[in-house]
């Protein structure tokens, strides 16, 4: 996939702040009918879990009602696809808005064991896109993530050394 089509999922998601997984199912495929376009739903949901996977956007579990939402994440510069604006009068969703010191100590708990893992299995190209989700993240959130870029930094030093 594309970085364009992980903002403009984003875009969707930033309509309402933020939605369920088979809300954002729902709204992506009601955005293809409006321009005209077949959707492939295994597509529509491999697309979004890859949007997840590169920090495009992120889930945020909800403790009050045990849902999952998805959210915009650090990685993403969110932009409406075309007929997008229609959305929010189309589809009956709640504006949700995300707790941002709870979601960032999410992202950041993720980010964490993503880079462990990424280090322990010696992935350099997996700890450089981690390495860049740093520094993003950090921009987005008030979160100090210095720790995860150092021993990220450290892992591709002694792979380089190596």
């Amino acid at each position: 996939m594309s970085e364009a089509t992980y903002d403009d999922l984003a875009g969707v998601v930033d309509l309402f702040g933020a939605l369920t997984r088979e809300e954002l199912e729902t709204a992506l495929d009601e955005l293809a009918f409006k321009q005209g376009r077949e959707t492939d739903g295994d597509a529509l949901s491999d697309a979004i879990s890859d949007a997840v996977d590169a920090y495009y956007l992120v889930p945020y579990e909800d403790d009050e009602t045990d849902a999952e939402l998805l959210t915009v994440g650090p990685m993403a510069f969110p932009t409406l696809p075309d007929r997008a604006e229609d959305l929010p009068h189309i589809l009956d969703y709640p504006t949700r808005e995300v707790p941002r010191d709870e979601l960032a100590t999410q992202v950041e708990s993720r980010l964490r064991a993503a880079a462990a893992s990424a280090v322990q299995t010696g992935d350099d190209d997996e700890i450089a896109r981690l390495l860049d989700v740093t520094y993003d993240l950090e921009a987005w959130a008030d979160t100090d993530v210095g720790s995860i870029r150092e021993r990220l930094d450290a892992a591709l030093d002694a792979e380089g050394q190596a």
